[in-house]
């Protein structure tokens, strides 16, 4: 296999634990689908302070010494666990110091899409974990995040990806990638439009579904031409964003959805329903910023 000069990589995140090679696996297999080089990134922390191993508290430069000949062998094993998946994939490896937000951050900006893992945890353990990391990449990353459970799911007879549309121009960037994933894996996609009635109801539900059905058709008709072997289904659910995107999403390859919002924080900066299906879904979640945002 080639590939272009100049192409930009496919960044995935490194997770020290040998154990946890999901998101990893999900990554080079991008990588080979894509013809692309993939670049393996592991962020490692300044020392804790207080820190003192058994022996004595070494100087600045022996723990860090010691920091990063760790690193550099979990690299190694990363990169041959890659090469012997996908001998053809190019890859190589960076170690970095620093928060790992901010350094996938920082390889963001050259990436075709990062990926990432992430665990089910307690509220308490996720602000440490993979959200603290998750969250603020995605609300600054220019190309798509794809954060991937441990495990992923299992393969489904008819595969298929999820992506969300409410007619906003994030949500057709996010149906243009999931055209583009459902292609490269034969899969079906099923693009969602998600109708949350107003507690005060509406004066015609049967004429509001219907603008929701010309919304969605307008959204995904005209880009499902570029992807004719792509089978599209289109459907209009009521209910809450979260919990019917979860739900639909359940036994799919992954659930694409577009990033909203223009706060100064985090929060703010990602839309709702991005933060909760990333925190409920059971699938590979991908995130797609929209191109003005870039």
């Amino acid at each position: 296999m080639t590939h272009a000069e100049g192409r930009k990589p496919i960044v995935a995140g490194i997770d020290p634990d040998p154990g946890r090679r999901t998101a990893l696996a999900w990554a080079a297999d991008e990588a080979h689908r894509r013809r692309l080089p993939l670049l393996l990134v592991l962020a490692q922390n300044v020392p804790t302070p207080g820190y003192r191993p058994v022996g004595g508290r070494p100087s600045w430069e022996e723990w860090n010494e010691a920091l990063h000949a760790t690193g550099n062998h979990v690299l190694k094993e990363a990169v041959i666990f890659v090469e012997s998946r996908h001998p053809q994939v190019r890859v190589s490896g960076l170690l970095a110091e620093g928060h790992p937000a901010w350094v996938l951050r920082e390889q963001a900006q050259n990436a075709t899409q990062v990926v990432l893992g992430s665990w089910h945890l307690s509220a308490v353990q996720e602000l440490f974990a993979s959200t603290a990391v998750a969250l603020p990449l995605i609300a600054h990353a220019p190309c798509p995040v794809v954060v991937v459970p441990q495990p992923e799911n299992s393969a489904q007879p008819q595969p298929y990806f999820v992506v969300g549309v409410d007619g906003s121009p994030q949500s057709a960037g996010a149906v243009d990638f999931a055209l583009e994933e459902a292609a490269l894996r034969g899969a079906a996609l099923r693009a969602v439009y998600v109708w949350h009635p107003p507690r005060l109801g509406v004066l015609d539900e049967e004429a509001t579904v219907e603008e929701c059905r010309r919304l969605l058709s307008e959204t995904v008709t005209v880009r499902a031409a570029a992807h004719p072997e792509v089978e599209l289904h289109q459907e209009v659910v009521r209910g809450h964003p979260v919990q019917v995107l979860t739900q639909v999403s359940e036994d799919a390859l992954g659930l694409v959805v577009g990033t909203r919002g223009h706060g100064g924080f985090t929060g703010m900066l990602l839309g709702s329903v991005s933060q909760g299906v990333l925190h409920d879904a059971p699938c590979p979640v991908i995130t797609v910023p929209y191109a003005h945002d870039q």
